[in-house]
């Protein structure tokens, strides 16, 4: 059985979404999951400032949050983060640089990895911040899984990125349907590839 971390951070909620797709689809593919946000390191006064991110602090509270056992533990890594100025959050960036021991010890070679994120505008970052997460597994010398253009999902209009799922969450819109096809689509293709290379080595 394929074991498959989805590991994120979500401020107001669309990246949890986007997840919990994320998780379901890999459950659908017969794997092993486990879903896991990263610890919140917002203060109190920023998170009560904007009441979509205090109403999803409260209802994600009690959540089981991901550490560097996840890590190992995974044949598959999806990762999940908004963008922030075109980057991922400091919050994912904080817990990947908890992972130095594992890296240490080439405990991340071949993980078989793919990343997903949110915007508030359409042209707000996301590839950037795909890219810029895709710097740390090339460290890691982990297998990139991007979705490309390799299922008809891919070409609608709305989340057509080859990098990576992306949401635009502009005015509040919530994840859409063709958006979650996305997700589902890309976490197959990875887990795919993973199985594909567990094959191949089990053949050498």
């Amino acid at each position: 059985m394929t074991n498959v971390a989805v590991i994120y951070y979500s401020a107001t909620g669309h990246v949890h979404a986007l997840a919990q797709a994320a998780a379901e689809a890999a459950r659908k593919a017969e794997a092993e999951v486990r879903l896991r946000p990263v610890a919140e390191l917002a203060g109190r006064d920023a998170i009560d400032g904007n009441p979509e991110w205090a109403a999803h602090v409260e209802r994600t509270a009690g959540q089981e949050i991901a550490e560097v056992a996840d890590l190992e533990w995974a044949d598959v890594i999806l990762f999940g983060t908004p963008t922030r100025f075109g980057l991922p959050a400091a919050q994912l960036k904080q817990f990947i640089d908890t992972a130095g021991g594992l890296w240490f010890r080439n405990g991340l070679v071949d993980k078989v990895v793919s990343s997903f994120t949110s915007t508030t505008q359409t042209h707000g970052g996301q590839e950037s911040t795909l890219l810029a997460l895709n710097n740390t597994f090339y460290h890691w010398g982990a297998i990139i899984v991007p979705p490309g253009y390799a299922d008809p999902v891919q070409f609608h209009e709305r989340n057509g990125n080859p990098y990576g799922t992306g949401h635009v969450s502009h005015d509040g819109a919530t994840v859409d349907e063709a958006t979650l096809a996305a997700i589902e689509f890309q976490t197959r293709r990875t887990i795919e590839v993973a199985k594909a290379l567990a094959r191949g080595r089990r053949d050498l």
